[in-house]
């Protein structure tokens, strides 16, 4: 590393080589040691630590944990026996005759030192605090190292992109609001009063126009905006790695977008093997009750419809009925199980259904009394249990009840752990629905024209080629050109081919109940630039922070963000979002009326 007026190395640079040789360090008091007139301080920087002797005990008495130091010293052997094998810089250690003090620190209201953070002992305080003082927080190692695995894997990613002949563009984040899915964040034009900006969802909308701009194939680690109710593992602003392409299909979009995922897993210390496996979206929701799957175990869902086709049970009288396996479930007690169903019910459903195979194939449960004979002893091969075993039931809606199942699937592979951080499953979901109903199909409103239905992905999706000439006379089943990547059960990217046809779009647009004034109200400028030669392109984007999320082998992307944002998307560092003053507010004009320059 580079050397400055504070220091000749970093700490994880003093190596044997340097036995004899004096040096200069500069960074934090990691942890303080005494033992009868010698200290022991562990310096630590960016690097990492290295120990520091001194032998003068008035140079020694200032320092505290987390003052800031400068000190030199000559590079020695550590004696023998008291070598650090869990240190980089573990064999030496430094003797400091020159120390000055740079910054003192006041008291801590929690403890970053290396060393504890390894101990079970330390606890870190509730995330509140953590974000409070978060330029603490982020001294500890293990988030010193989620900031450099995102660098890292941000180089990855521009260097591969370079080679395959992308340009970085950076796009607006002050543009025209074009309510679509989330809300938007507004911004007041203090020069147009009342008229707004808004912060993009996405760079959707002019990546498209770069497209018709002649630029082949562009990208950026894209800032995004979504002003949506708080959920746990969302943030209100977030990153993407935005990528378009023009003269692409999905194979193309698909081939690059697994060279950059080797890329940056690679940048993580990880190889993976290309090409990825595919699911389509049907298959996903029959199998594993989820469009974003996890397939670092198997234990997928079984249909039973069929089944339970002559079923005396009222609740199993359901479009779709289906299970999932709970190896080894015999052995769980009664309030577990009823504690099952407060957990089903916090996810919508009325409960969850199971019996248990006990002794001598003895059935068990509630659902069990209300299974004809035929039925109880046909369910143990008709769901491959083993005695010991059970299995849980959901009923009802096809999608709706493998949803739930999915959940209880993953829910079983977490308690018996089997959900690794680090065994990386991949896939990509593909064949998609082009549209998804809003509404029931028999609702009234459609007859003053209102649309029963909305776009899977985004209004500019384009139909797969077996659904061109028919996808607005059968929406339920009509199909789309598009693509997500999952890992581990984590929507990590997703994209489209997009529609480059007016006569497309104008039938897409139709379906969902667009007209031409709304259309050109919200995104007349990509239409009216598609009137000029557009060429036919697709695109992707990753959702940066879960990727990092999932290499860090982090539980939450706030650990993988700098300065994220708390519950409601409170900041608690900074104080966000506040009240502005009240000359602040008349200079932005957010109170402007037009009806007052008319009078």
């Amino acid at each position: 590393m580079s050397q400055s007026a504070y220091r000749t190395h970093h700490a994880t640079d003093v190596t044997e080589d340097l036995v004899g040789q004096r040096v200069k360090l500069s960074g934090w008091v990691d942890r303080r040691r005494d033992h009868g007139g010698v200290a022991f301080i562990d310096l630590r920087d960016s690097s990492g630590l290295v120990q520091a002797v001194i032998y003068d005990e008035e140079m020694a008495r200032p320092l505290r944990s987390e003052y800031v130091i400068e000190l030199e010293g000559e590079v020695r052997l550590r004696p023998e026996g008291n070598e650090n094998d869990h240190l980089a810089t573990g064999k030496i250690e430094i003797v400091a005759d020159k120390i000055d003090v740079l910054a003192k620190s006041d008291a801590l209201p929690f403890q970053v030192s290396t060393a504890l953070e390894n101990e079970s002992e330390n606890k870190l305080p509730g995330e509140d605090v953590r974000l409070k003082y978060r330029y603490l927080d982020l001294r500890r190692p293990s988030m010193q190292k989620n900031l450099k695995l995102r660098s890292d894997m941000a180089k990855a990613a521009r260097n591969e992109l370079d080679k395959l002949g992308f340009t970085e563009v950076e796009t607006p984040t002050m543009i025209k609001s074009t309510p679509e899915g989330a809300r938007d964040f507004v911004v007041p034009a203090r020069l147009v009063p009342g008229s707004w900006y808004a912060l993009p969802q996405s760079p959707q909308l002019l990546k498209q126009l770069l497209m018709v701009s002649g630029v082949e194939r562009y990208y950026q680690l894209a800032r995004c905006y979504r002003d949506e109710d708080f959920r746990a593992d969302r943030q209100p602003e977030f990153t993407q790695l935005d990528m378009e392409m023009a003269f692409v299909d999905q194979e193309d979009v698909i081939a690059i977008a697994e060279q950059v995922i080797k890329a940056v897993w690679g940048a993580a210390g990880y190889d993976v093997q290309l090409p990825l496996p595919r699911i389509t979206w049907q298959e996903a929701m029959d199998k594993y009750g989820s469009d974003k799957p996890d397939l670092r175990f198997g234990n997928p869902l079984i249909e039973l419809t069929d089944y339970f086709k002559d079923t005396p049970f009222r609740v199993f009288q359901a479009p779709y009925v289906g299970a999932v396996l709970f190896k080894g479930g015999a052995a769980t007690p009664r309030r577990q199980f009823d504690a099952w169903q407060d957990w089903a019910r916090q996810r919508g459903a009325k409960g969850l259904a199971y019996v248990v195979f006990g002794e001598n194939g003895e059935l068990k449960g509630p659902v069990a009394k209300n299974l004809s004979e035929e039925e109880r002893n046909g369910l143990r091969e008709a769901v491959g249990a083993e005695e010991g075993d059970a299995v849980f039931f959901a009923a009802g809606a096809r999608e709706s009840a493998q949803t739930l199942l999915g959940a209880v699937r993953v829910e079983l592979a977490d308690r018996a752990g089997l959900l690794k951080p680090d065994d990386f499953a991949f896939t990509w979901v593909v064949d998609f629905p082009l549209f998804k109903r809003t509404d029931d199909p028999d609702d009234d409103d459609v007859a003053v024209g209102h649309s029963q239905w909305t776009s899977m992905h985004h209004p500019f999706t384009m139909p797969s080629k077996d659904w061109i000439d028919t996808f607005d006379k059968d929406p339920e089943h009509a199909m789309s050109d598009s693509y997500d990547i999952v890992c581990n059960g984590n929507e990590i990217g997703g994209g489209s081919v997009r529609i480059h046809r007016d006569d497309i779009q104008d039938r897409v647009l139709d379906v969902l109940g667009i007209g031409e004034d709304e259309a050109n109200d919200k995104f007349g400028f990509l239409l009216e630039a598609f009137k000029y030669g557009a060429p036919p392109h697709a695109g992707l984007a990753f959702g940066w922070d879960r990727v990092a999320a999932i290499l860090a082998g982090a539980d939450s992307i706030r650990d993988v963000i700098a300065f994220p944002k708390a519950g409601g998307g409170r900041d608690p560092l900074t104080g966000a979002p506040a009240p502005i003053s009240a000359e602040q507010r008349a200079e932005t004009g957010v109170d402007y009326d037009p009806d007052e320059d008319e009078d």
